[in-house]
């Protein structure tokens, strides 16, 4: 739940970000971003949002194993896609540098997911305990 809680916000934030200050973010992150491009960012900030509702409205579920496993899959492929398309960007010459925590963030989540999606539900996890 502590792992859902955190995407969502995380989601949230960027989700937000992108949907309502794309012409500030997106300059920021790719140098040279033309201003009709805008509403790429803003179509990802969209979609970003409603993973980020679709993990807060589940943060009490079990999550693990087989327990919400279309939910972990989900957001296993979301942070994987995200975290290898940021460190590629990352890469690239005249790159910014705001993009590598972007990147960490992205690359901490998928380990995140990707342990639950394989390993089953944390023992500390509060709403763990019934599943055993």
């Amino acid at each position: 739940t502590l792992i859902c809680r955190a995407s969502a916000a995380v989601l949230l934030l960027a989700g937000i970000a992108l949907l309502f200050a794309s012409d500030m973010v997106l300059p920021g992150l790719v140098s040279g971003y033309p201003k009709t491009g805008l509403w790429l960012g803003q179509l990802l900030g969209a979609a970003w949002l409603s993973v980020a509702a679709l993990n807060w409205w589940n943060r009490s579920t079990i999550f693990g194993g087989i327990y919400g496993r279309p939910l972990v899959a989900a957001n296993t492929a979301l942070y994987l896609s995200s975290g290898l398309v940021l460190f590629r960007a990352t890469g690239r010459p005249g790159a910014s540098v705001a993009l590598w925590p972007l990147a960490a963030v992205a690359t901490i989540m998928t380990l995140a997911y990707g342990l639950l999606l394989f390993r089953g539900p944390f023992p500390r996890d509060p709403g763990a305990r019934g599943a055993s």
